[in-house]
Order: structure tokens, then sequence, then C-alpha cells
């Protein structure tokens, strides 16, 4: 079962005040609220995802990984990029990274728990995110609400997330401009 507690509620006030939406103590949906700065990256697949580095990676990024499995990922990032933490909800799995890739840093992490990313104490410049488990169209609103609190919470420059239903949707989607209406006759 995954946590969708972000964090303690003082400190949920906080962020939420960060992000604009805590209004007189009262929570409200607003404009700041939804003017992130974060771009997202929608890709299907591995080859997708992993094409991504070479375009989204600088030397000067710090990344964290999000499901990084053994690591495979994360080496590549690591070569494009200053620094990158791997992370996956498997001990498992990151003890076989660590043993693998013993100069790459790998930590357990539940993806759903920004508040443990939080706690790395650094300021990630991108995020990647491969689950598995978000693959299919019923876990399109599990994306949306995992991108929109990375992107709030660490404001990283960039989430690339391999989701085919989220790339899939996005694909279909226009962002409304008073401009539109004149051009399309309304």
């Amino acid at each position: 079962m995954h946590r969708f507690e972000l964090c303690r509620p003082a400190r949920a006030e906080a962020i939420a005040d960060r992000a604009g939406c805590v209004q007189e103590g009262i929570h409200v949906a607003n404009d700041k609220q939804f003017k992130l700065n974060t771009m997202f990256i929608g890709t299907r697949g591995v080859r997708e995802y992993r094409e991504t580095i070479a375009e989204w990676v600088s030397p000067a990024d710090v990344v964290l990984e999000i499901g990084c499995e053994w690591g495979t990922t994360t080496t590549l990032l690591a070569a494009r990029c200053k620094e990158v933490v791997g992370t996956d909800i498997s001990p498992e799995c990151i003890a076989r990274a660590r043993e693998r890739f013993p100069e790459i840093r790998f930590e357990t992490l539940d993806a759903f728990d920004v508040r443990a990313a939080l706690d790395f104490g650094i300021p990630f410049t991108k995020i990647y995110i491969d689950m598995s488990g978000l693959s299919g169209y019923r876990s399109l609103l599990d994306v949306i609400a995992l991108l929109t609190m990375y992107a709030t919470v660490l404001q990283p420059k960039a989430i690339v997330v391999k989701s085919g239903a989220l790339k899939q949707f996005a694909s279909h989607c226009v962002a409304w401009r008073p401009t539109d209406a004149r051009r399309h006759g309304t």
C-alpha cells in the first residue's frame, strides 16, 4: 500500500504556503497552485525514457531517479550529470544496484513519500520516474498526483516520467488561450 501522506500537518502547511495554496490558514485552489515552472516529459517504454537523457540532462544537473530497480538507467544519468541518487521501494533492488555500481548513491524510497525525498537535503534539478506499476490508464491520476507533488515540493526544472498512459493523455491536451477563440471563429 502506498502512503499518500505528504508530511506532518505543520510541514504540509508550510509546503502548501510555499506552493501558493494557503490563504489566511485555509487551503484553497488558486492560480498560484497550478503555476509550476517544472516541465513534464512523458515517455513510453525504456528506450524513449533513456533517449531523453541526452536532451534533458546536463553536467550541472543533480538528478533523482525514482524506480531505479538495478541501477542501469541511473548509470546512464550519472555519466551526464553532476550528481545522481537512484531510488527504489525494494531493498533487494537497492542492494543489487549498490553491488553492481558501488560508485553511485542508491537509497530505498517509497515514491509517494515526498517527505523522505525532501529529507535527502539535495536540490534536485531533474527527476526521472520509472514506476512500472503506474503504466495503465487506471493509474493516470496517481501519475499526475505524483508529478504534482514532486514539482510542488522539490521544484525541479524537469520531470521525465515513463508512462504510456500519461504520454497518450498529454498528446490530446492543448492549453487554452483566449486568442484561440478568435482563431477558431468562436
